[in-house]
């Protein structure tokens, strides 16, 4: 077998016709989930459960096994002994802290190769991969294969070293071109990424976290807050041999229509989710203001909205030091909220080690769970 060759883009020989359909349909259900996310006045907040949700998703396609749950746990204090399960974590850790940076950067930048290292760098630090030249194109052919295979039995081989920068030059131009429809252009870019390959590890993770990024630098979404992974992962075979038909095949068409499919369905869903934590935020504030009476309500649920598993003592000090709460007033608040179940205790306090909580029905909520 030999490196793959990639192709010129933009592409020349797609079937528009057999496109056409699926593109209008795709693109309707995104205008619809993005009309919700203009509604919501602060998103980052709101949204943080999905934003979790796809971190989790993303690292689990390349194999890590740990829960939602267990990264709020594990960032609540919360000691997990097994190695293997603490390495997984702080790999979806990473891509969560990758995914705050992008938005941070696109706010004044577009998407160049220089901002994606920095992103590599991000997802490789501190876990497996990390011997991996974090940051860096590779400058040695790689393979995809059976682990431990030699490249005589690589199921895939990238291009070459000694091409793949002039690629990577061409990949980054395409994206500011405007092509006949910024969805088929997004499956386009997604697809030439992972099939460039350009990275010793996290090659997968990066390519589906530009999905967001690039819909919203093309001005496709309000926030760059659109998660494929869900979809992604419930058909990864698909998703895998789409990918492989196009370089063993020239394919693309079939890439694409399984992309806007994606699209399609993962934006219904996206949406039902958005409405059923709106919903449960406007609840939620109402009843912590009818159990509370507090002037603090926003701030408290704002609070444990973005970090539904936490130690009491952190929160003290979070509410403190962003919304000035005096650290006596906290406590008291938290404890109306747990003898009114809208909190529960996940460990009990003792001695100097403080409680930590949970918010159920938002973690329930997240995950689509009953």
């Amino acid at each position: 077998m030999k490196p793959y060759m990639p192709n010129e883009l933009p592409l020349h020989d797609l079937d528009y016709k057999e496109l056409f359909g699926l593109v209008g349909h795709a693109n309707a259900e995104l205008a619809r989930y993005d009309g919700l996310l203009q509604g919501i006045p602060n998103p980052e907040v709101m949204l943080s459960p999905l934003t979790n949700q796809e971190a989790v998703l993303s690292s689990k396609i390349e194999g890590t096994q740990a829960t939602v749950d267990e990264v709020l746990e594990h960032e609540a204090g919360i000691i997990i002994k097994e190695a293997e399960k603490e390495n997984d974590i702080q790999e979806i850790v990473n891509y969560r802290m990758a995914l705050y940076r992008s938005r941070d950067y696109l706010k004044d930048y577009p998407i160049r190769l220089g901002f994606i290292c920095e992103l590599h760098s991000i997802l490789l630090d501190s876990v497996r991969g990390q011997d991996k030249t974090p940051g860096d194109f590779r400058q040695d052919q790689n393979w995809i294969g059976k682990e431990g295979c030699k490249i005589e039995e690589a199921t895939f081989i990238p291009p070459s070293p000694l091409i793949l920068r002039e690629h990577l030059s061409k990949w980054e131009v395409y994206m500011d071109f405007d092509d006949s429809d910024f969805l088929l252009q997004m499956a386009v870019v997604h697809a030439q990424f992972e099939l460039l390959h350009p990275f010793k590890d996290g090659n997968g993770r990066i390519g589906r976290l530009l999905i967001p990024l690039f819909l919203y630098q093309k001005k496709a979404l309000s926030q760059p807050m659109f998660y494929l992974s869900e979809y992604l992962e419930a058909n990864r075979d698909e998703y895998y041999q789409r990918l492989k038909s196009i370089s063993e095949d020239g394919d693309w068409n079939g890439w694409i229509v399984f992309f806007l499919k994606a699209i399609a369905v993962q934006a219904q869903d996206n949406s039902a989710r958005v409405k059923s934590i709106m919903t449960l935020y406007e609840e939620i504030k109402a009843q912590i203001q009818e159990t509370t009476h507090s002037q603090y309500t926003v701030y408290l649920l704002d609070a444990i909205f973005s970090r539904p598993i936490f130690k009491v003592s952190d929160l003290v000090k979070r509410l403190n030091s962003e919304c000035g709460i005096h650290e006596k007033t906290t406590p008291g608040l938290l404890r109306q909220l747990r003898e009114a179940g809208i909190l529960r205790e996940l460990q009990p306090g003792s001695g100097s080690r403080s409680a930590v909580l949970y918010f159920p029905r938002l973690i329930k909520s997240a995950e689509g769970r009953k």
